[in-house]
């Protein structure tokens, strides 16, 4: 499976970006698919994750309220909109597709600014 995020770049405190990772390959094999981040000196770290349906999402505890995911299955494409950012949330956005018993894809990452 290969992914490519867009959408990233830079924003004022406030302000709001969507991010958009679209898959290809064997889509099919995936079983989730996520959000994650990594600041400069940081681990990287879970922002969101969706099921294949959409039924289920998980949040981390910085983005609720703030952030929210999404999927379009006939377009093998995530989302994540983001609202209300805020300068700690600047980081490199990674989309990951879970995809059970094989190894995890991860796209390249797009970078997200958010000026103070």
């Amino acid at each position: 499976v290969q992914l490519v995020e867009s959408g990233g770049g830079l924003v004022q405190a406030g302000g709001s970006l969507r991010l958009s990772c679209a898959a290809s390959g064997s889509t099919n094999s995936i079983i989730a698919m996520g959000w994650y981040r990594q600041a400069p000196g940081k681990q990287r770290e879970l922002v969101a994750t969706i099921t294949k349906g959409g039924g289920t999402t998980r949040y981390a505890d910085s983005v609720k309220g703030r952030f929210t995911i999404s999927r379009d299955n006939a377009k093998n494409t995530m989302y994540l909109q983001m609202n209300s950012l805020k300068p700690e949330d600047t980081a490199v956005y990674y989309c990951n597709a879970d995809r059970g018993f094989r190894e995890p894809s991860w796209g390249q990452g797009t970078q997200v600014t958010v000026s103070s």
